[in-house]
């Protein structure tokens, strides 16, 4: 459609005209409460809201509780982590002192009636028994995925105050996920 031949009345009409607004909610349509929220890195500190208006910062106190707990937070989330490795390893051992256990009363009686020789022998194939594979019962793995649960919450709540690109924030989420990595996964590593 060729519009270079369209002619158009240009009359005023009561659109055209609209006066401009004196005061700025802050971009975000409704929110009239004066959160400055940025999708730039930014370090607001008051009057910045964090994933919903109730959380306001009004005070440097409060912007300073609001920094400690996020950083908790990343160290919570290396916690869960490190619940999660510490959960599994208590059921595989639990599985394997259940066999261990289990093979140990013949292992008893065999070298009482057997020469030294083949008591050893008996002893040796018993304590060698083959532990079949482990997979976890309904409650182990409701647990199991339970503690995921909170982990991707907890992850997931980082990452939406991430997206604020508050310095401040960033960096207390940073520093909970080094110490939290420190203290938490600071254990012995196997060898082989």
């Amino acid at each position: 459609m060729d519009h270079s031949t369209m002619t158009m009345d240009m009359t005023a009409t009561p659109t055209m005209n609209m006066p401009k607004p004196t005061a700025s909610g802050g971009g975000m349509g409704g929110m009239g409460n004066g959160c400055k929220i940025s999708m730039l890195f930014n370090l607001n500190t008051i009057d910045s809201c964090f994933l919903s208006s109730q959380w306001k910062i009004t005070s440097t106190g409060m912007f300073a509780g609001s920094c400690i707990g996020v950083f908790l937070l990343g160290m919570a989330l290396e916690f869960l982590r490190r619940s999660i490795k510490e959960y599994d390893r208590f059921l595989v051992r639990q599985h394997v002192s259940k066999f261990q256990t289990s093979s140990s009363p013949a292992v008893a009686g065999a070298s009482d009636s057997v020469s030294s020789k083949d008591g050893a022998a008996v002893a040796t194939g018993a304590a060698c028994a083959v532990i079949p594979p482990f997979r976890p019962n309904v409650w182990q793995q409701g647990i199991r995925a339970f503690l995921h649960l909170l982990a991707f919450f907890v992850a997931y709540i980082l990452m939406l105050l991430a997206m604020y690109y508050n310095g401040y924030l960033l960096l207390c989420i940073f520093l909970g996920s080094f110490f939290g990595a420190f203290i938490f996964q600071w254990e012995t590593l196997p060898l082989g």
